[in-house]
């Protein structure tokens, strides 16, 4: 899935077994999500594909249980983790942890975890990505945008600003090449 834009994105795919996503279904919802990421001229250097299998107790993020699985399973980052379901509370369907919300959890950094349930998973597995590259939980009010509170299949546009932020700090982070 190599792409011609020209900040490339190098990555890790981490599907559970058992936790009810195919191989095929995470691949297109990545794909989905990197078709929304080529706004900011950002695309695929390279995907590399996990197929984990783990005692049942991994497949529903937790805090504390993906530590347990980050330090026992070291992987290059960025990594996206398709789980079965999420026991935090408030529950999210789709979580990322970059660099400014990691400072207690630095096993997670640069990690994107997304359950099997997550409603327009392309859109929200976009979102989160976007979250890890810019190093930024803020969201946007602006109709149509992306990094609305609440994804919807209608909004997926990045501003300029966003794109910049994004490029920039992903660049810095060391999480996109050219």
């Amino acid at each position: 899935m190599p792409s011609a834009a020209s900040h490339r994105l190098t990555i890790t795919l981490v599907q559970m077994e058992d936790s009810g996503w195919t191989r095929e279904r995470s691949i297109r919802v990545f794909a989905d999500a990197m078709a929304i990421l080529q706004q900011c001229d950002i695309g695929v250097g390279r995907a590399d594909w996990l197929h984990l299998s783990a005692p049942s107790r991994y497949l529903d993020f937790s805090t504390p249980v993906a530590r347990e699985l980050a330090r026992l399973r070291p992987l290059p980052r960025p990594a996206i983790y398709f789980v079965r379901d999420t026991l935090n509370r408030p529950a999210f369907q789709a979580e990322a942890i970059g660099r400014g919300n990691s400072r207690t959890r630095p096993e997670l950094t640069d990690t994107v975890w997304i359950t099997v349930g997550t409603r327009d998973p392309g859109i929200a597995l976009a979102h989160e990505l976007a979250h890890v590259l810019m190093d930024s939980g803020e969201h946007s009010d602006e109709p149509g945008n992306l990094m609305r509170d609440e994804t919807s299949a209608t909004d997926t546009a990045l501003s300029a600003a966003q794109c910049e932020q994004m490029r920039s700090t992903a660049r810095r982070n060391g999480l996109l090449g050219r």
